[in-house]
């Protein structure tokens, strides 16, 4: 999602993070901490792996602040995908463990192919709360009042205030983002030469 006018707020942050200044860290760092966090937990579904992975990623960015490049996309989508990487290197690295623990003790090892499925459902669901978390609010609205509160879409335009029209339209649309967390490849989607690796 590269464009050519990045937000002032992340080229204002780049320039900050580079010159040193702790206050941007701890800026950034209230802005996206609860992202970051929920995005670990989601995909490692483990507490403490999801606090070290938030330490890491906002390490990351303090020790690497010329690693993002305003011109390749919003610093909330670089700061996810830093944490996607993590995440993913972190649940391979402890199945690995586990895998030599295995063998240790006498017992098969365990299927590569299963720890892919595991990564892959665990990248589609941290990106469906991510495009959700991401989405415009009248959509996200329409979302949870359809799918959370199991609201149809005539009572969910009688909730918001608008159209039947409008309602359908914006579960059509919050849904057609949604849907794209299970299409995107695993691999990283990143342009080449993106910043360096976490």
């Amino acid at each position: 999602m590269a464009n050519n006018a990045p937000p002032r707020w992340d080229r204002k942050m780049q320039q900050r993070l580079a010159r040193g200044e702790a206050a941007a860290l701890g800026e950034l760092y209230d802005r996206f901490a609860a992202l970051v966090h929920s995005q670990a937990h989601r995909m490692l579904d483990d507490e403490s792996a999801a606090d070290l992975v938030t330490r890491e990623v906002f390490g990351y960015v303090w020790e690497n602040p010329d690693a993002y490049d305003p011109k390749q996309g919003s610093m909330r989508s670089w700061v996810a995908r830093l944490t996607h990487r993590q995440s993913v290197r972190r649940l391979r690295s402890t199945a690995d463990a586990a895998a030599r623990e295995d063998a240790e003790d006498g017992e098969a090892r365990a299927d590569p192919a299963e720890l892919e499925e595991r990564v892959r459902r665990a990248t589609a669901a941290a990106r469906a709360d991510y495009i959700v978390a991401s989405m415009p609010a009248p959509l996200r609205a329409a979302l949870e009042l359809a799918y959370i509160q199991r609201r149809d879409y005539r009572q969910t335009a009688a909730d918001l205030g608008v159209t039947e029209d409008e309602a359908r339209r914006r579960l059509r649309l919050g849904l057609q983002l949604l849907s794209t967390a299970h299409t995107r490849p695993l691999e990283d989607t990143s342009p080449p030469g993106y910043g360096r690796r976490l």
